[in-house]
């Protein structure tokens, strides 16, 4: 009898930027990260959709703006885990930026966000998932591999 293959959960990132600040949103009631602030729209890859077109459909979603393919800048593919065995805890994450988009950006979904607010990539809020300050972090000293691991 061979053990059940390893699953993950594929989901993407996207953090607006204005020069040297990036846009984050505050989750609440979504029973993941609450009260912590995170990527300004972000969300799971669905079946049949690449991760560039999940976090355009994210951004219109979650904060009804636009964003193109072509303006979409790829960070870091990462693998990331809780260190646990936990399912939903096992993580392919696809995080990308833009600096360029069509609209507002506005809080679609005030259920899920208490708010979002522009922050120096050098100057982040306290309260973040842990692999998210990783990737920004990254992004401030110039130096982030196009994989990356976080939690093992």
């Amino acid at each position: 009898m061979t053990a059940p293959r390893f699953s993950v959960v594929p989901a993407a990132y996207l953090y607006l930027r204005h020069g040297d600040e990036v846009l984050l949103q505050l989750r609440r009631n979504t029973g993941y990260m609450d009260g912590r602030w995170a990527a300004a729209a972000a969300g799971h890859i669905e079946h049949g959709e690449t991760a560039a077109a999940a976090i355009m459909r994210e951004a219109r979603e979650e904060l009804g703006i636009d964003v193109r393919a072509e303006d979409l800048e790829p960070l870091t593919v990462m693998q990331r885990t809780d260190g646990t065995a936990t399912p939903i805890e096992q993580r392919v994450d696809w995080l990308f930026t833009a600096s360029a988009w069509e609209g507002e950006p506005r809080i679609m979904e005030p259920r899920k966000c208490a708010a979002i607010q522009w922050f120096p990539v050098r100057g982040l809020p306290r309260q973040m998932p842990g692999h998210e300050r990783f990737v920004l972090d990254g992004v401030a000293r110039g130096v982030l591999a196009p994989f990356s691991d976080f939690g093992f």
